[in-house]
């Protein structure tokens, strides 16, 4: 490790030299300012500290100062000022030096002393610096597995739901992949599109509250099994809403105000369940739960709305048999504007062919 002396004074730089040499250093020397940030750049990884003259030709302490605190601002910097101007010493310091000798030097402990307590500090520093950083990597570890632990936790309830819906599975699959690729196509920022990915899979939760005989009907529901379905909206809500008494948890998911409220939950929790709530709303306003029209709608559900559709009726159910594309996207058409958010409609047709490769590769 090695010391840098700039001084335009040939004797005192070779009396500084000597004595640090001594003290097993190893010595580089420069005469002015600029020869000694060429020597700093050439020896940045080796270099301790710096001790630098003020008056110099070429460049001075004043204008050398700056320049090496911007480079390195962890390496110490001591001045050596003349007797009588410490203002010019105290003028160095707010430029970034850590402390200064006066000259002529007389007693070369100061030199020591000086020396000794400037690369403490930078050994004090140094080691503060990696405690924080490693700090933050445990952190950002600990940060990382919780979420990996929330996420296994969604997906496994995806699977819990597949035990009620044996159509659930692959489904829930192309309508997160579906849903993530209109979000792209849309403009979503690419986190949105990624946590839309990871919860749309989920809006269907709530079917795990659907009695059996309702779900799995090989037929048109009659209208009072069509309300206990239209229960699935809330349902899934309330299993991935607030961890409070059950009736607090209805409450919270009835109340429309309450539907960005994360109550504590990560952002992903809280997507999903706006998505399990609301990807029955509609854009002209007769849908359910809450009849939300347009824009009042958060865009990732009136995403997952038409992707939910266009994935049923492109798909065999108990009730029915899957629709021809052409049939689909006929259908689609006819409820942009009613059913569905117009331009998701106009990207769901734009990269059709995308949707239709997924489709294809997470065919039932």
């Amino acid at each position: 490790m090695a010391i840098l002396i700039i001084d335009d004074e040939p004797m005192l730089r070779q009396s500084i030299f000597d004595y640090l040499e001594d003290m097993d250093y190893d010595i580089l020397q420069a005469g002015n300012g600029l020869e000694g940030l060429e020597t700093m750049r050439a020896h940045m990884s080796d270099l301790q500290a710096v001790i630098v003259d003020l008056n110099m030709p070429v460049m001075d302490g004043y204008a050398f100062i700056p320049e090496a605190v911007q480079e390195n601002p962890e390496l110490p910097i001591i001045v050596l000022s003349g007797v009588g101007v410490v203002e010019d010493a105290l003028k160095a310091m707010r430029l970034g030096a850590w402390d200064f000798i006066t000259k002529p030097i007389t007693n070369f402990g100061i030199l020591d002393h000086t020396l000794e307590k400037v690369l403490q500090k930078a050994r004090l520093i140094k080691e503060n610096k990696e405690y924080q950083e490693g700090l933050e990597r445990l952190v950002e570890k600990r940060t990382a597995e919780l979420e990996q632990t929330r996420r296994q936790i969604m997906q496994r309830l995806c699977r819990a739901a597949e035990f009620k819906d044996n159509e659930t599975g692959r489904h829930v699959i192309r309508v997160g992949e579906i849903s993530a690729l209109l979000a792209k196509a849309l403009g979503l920022a690419e986190k949105n599109v990624e946590m839309l990915r990871e919860c749309a899979p989920l809006h269907d939760l709530g079917k795990i509250g659907i009695p059996d005989n309702v779900l799995l009907k090989p037929g048109k529901l009659d209208e009072p099994e069509w309300e206990i379905m239209k229960r699935h909206s809330m349902y899934g809500c309330v299993i991935l809403g607030p961890l409070e008494e059950m009736g607090e948890a209805y409450r919270a998911c009835e109340d429309l105000r309450d539907r960005d409220d994360a109550s504590g939950d990560c952002e992903l929790v809280c997507l999903a369940k706006k998505l399990a709530q609301l990807h029955h709303e509609r854009w002209d306003g007769s849908g359910y739960p809450f009849g939300l029209k347009g824009d009042e709608i958060p865009i990732e559900a009136r995403i997952v709305a038409l992707v939910d559709v266009f994935d049923a009726l492109n798909s065999k159910r108990p009730y029915k048999p899957a629709f021809p594309m052409e049939k689909t996207l006929e259908l689609i058409r006819q409820e942009s504007g009613r059913h569905f958010d117009p331009d998701i409609v106009d990207a769901l047709f734009k990269n059709i062919d995308e949707i239709k490769a997924i489709s294809k590769k997470w065919k039932d």
